[in-house]
């Protein structure tokens, strides 16, 4: 309050000062402007009120700041003092937790042996009795566990038996289709096999090869192999008899809207060789290579005219080379026969790429045949569509059974904690009893 009361009278008195003057300066002004004589005067007032208001100004700095300063040290003396009052605050509370803590476990300590005591000397009866009552109740849940587990267990029998049956059935049909797997695979390594015989012998294939009606056959008797491994007897005929009479070595019944395909075998050789005989002039080689290319166009222009039946064949035929050197040849520096075969619609083929075209026809007449046997495959999905429509209510009633075991089992263990309960109500009574009884002795003895 001291440090306070002195700068409100510092200010009191400045404020009083300053009134003081403006009413002299109110009072001058006046008889100033009554007289003009008098403005010397005036602006000798005025410049003692200039004087005075910096005078001013000044004490009123000088007093902000110590106000400042006084204002500064109170809130640091309060910070001060308020810190030690909290710590003083702390340090009471820790001490009273503290003696709090040990109180409460020295009672509570006496608590339990009292009631150790107390239930240790008046428990063994209802002990005896609440175990004899979790027996028979232990008695009952086990042989209703021991119901449902049975019942369950045969349920998961009848469903191991029907599964273990779909399954084996499952594993034969898997079974039956490797075995027909690898009898393909055995037909395919047996012509590989034969192939492989035929690259040995490649000096008598070459004297073999020498007539043209030994190429011929040799191109037939390749291509009907090639044929017969890879599709059914049902599904081609060789020397097949057009419409026109002509014959063509293989032709494939494809269906609608391919229809038959006619396959011819081509062997052009002789010119082949000496175009790539570099024994002989370049002159000689040119125009073999001429004639080789002229070979192959006329037999390009004999299938597209004679196979190729508009109403009766397909489209377009087939002209297999046996020789894959001499496929590749036009393939690969003649391009414009190739070019002129496409437009003739004859698909020039190798024993490789014949393969490729046969296992395409081989997937489209099979994919015919399923066709043929959706019925059979929707009624067999029907039946299985109801067998898994009888194991679905089953399952279901298998699940409600469970569901009930389960319900039971909650409904025995609600029954126990329920008599579990009653016996601490039992004890709790009896101890409160005792309790009363032991209260009520001292004055007992007093009154006698």
């Amino acid at each position: 309050m001291r440090y306070n009361s002195l700068p409100m009278i510092s200010i009191l008195t400045l404020a009083l000062s300053f009134a003081i003057l403006l009413l002299l300066l109110w009072l001058a002004y006046r008889q100033l402007n009554s007289s003009d004589a008098n403005q010397v005067l005036l602006q000798q007032l005025e410049e003692k009120h200039r004087a005075m208001l910096h005078d001013l100004n000044d004490g009123l700095n000088k007093l902000g700041d110590r106000l400042n300063q006084t204002f500064s040290e109170q809130s640091e003396r309060l910070r001060i003092s308020v810190a030690q009052e909290l710590q003083q605050t702390r340090d009471a509370m820790q001490v009273l937790q503290l003696r709090q803590t040990e109180s409460l476990a020295q009672t509570r300590e006496t608590v339990l042996e009292r009631l150790h005591v107390t239930l240790s000397e008046q428990g063994k009866a209802e002990q005896a009795l609440i175990q004899d009552t979790m027996l028979k109740a232990t008695t009952q849940l086990t042989g209703s566990i021991e119901s449902l587990t049975k019942a369950v267990d045969q349920r998961l029998e009848q469903i191991g038996g029907k599964v273990s049956e779909r399954l084996d059935e499952g594993f034969k049909k898997t079974n039956d289709t490797f075995m027909r797997v690898m009898e393909r695979l055995a037909t395919i390594d047996e012509a590989q096999k034969k192939i492989d015989g035929l690259t040995t012998n490649v000096v008598s294939l070459q004297e073999l090869l020498g007539d043209k009606r030994s190429r011929g056959a040799f191109g037939e008797v390749q291509l009907e192999a090639l044929v017969r491994n890879v599709l059914p007897v049902s599904s081609y005929e060789m020397q097949y008899v057009l419409s026109n009479g002509t014959r063509v070595d293989c032709a494939l019944f494809l269906p609608e809207p391919t229809g038959t395909v006619a396959v011819d075998s081509k062997f052009p050789l002789e010119n082949y060789h000496r175009m790539l005989d570099r024994d002989i002039a370049d002159a000689e080689r040119m125009a073999a290579q001429r004639q080789f290319k002229a070979d192959v166009k006329k037999h390009i222009d004999d299938i597209a005219g004679k196979y190729i039946i508009s109403g009766i064949t397909s489209d377009g035929a087939v002209m297999f080379i046996p020789a894959e050197a001499v496929f590749a040849e036009i393939h690969a520096y003649h391009a414009d026969i190739v070019d002129y075969a496409m437009q003739r619609r004859v698909w020039i083929v190798s024993p490789t790429t014949l393969m490729a075209v046969l296992n395409t026809a081989r997937a489209v007449l099979k994919d015919v045949e399923t066709r043929k046997q959706v019925h059979i495959i929707k009624d067999e999905l029907g039946k299985l569509s109801k067998e898994f429509s009888r194991f679905d209510v089953r399952m279901k009633k298998l699940a409600d059974h469970i569901r009930q075991a389960h319900e039971d089992v909650q409904d025995v263990h609600t029954t126990s904690q329920k008599i579990s309960r009653r016996f601490a109500q039992i004890e709790r009574v009896e101890l409160e009893g005792e309790i009363q009884a032991g209260l009520a002795l001292p004055d007992n003895d007093i009154e006698d």
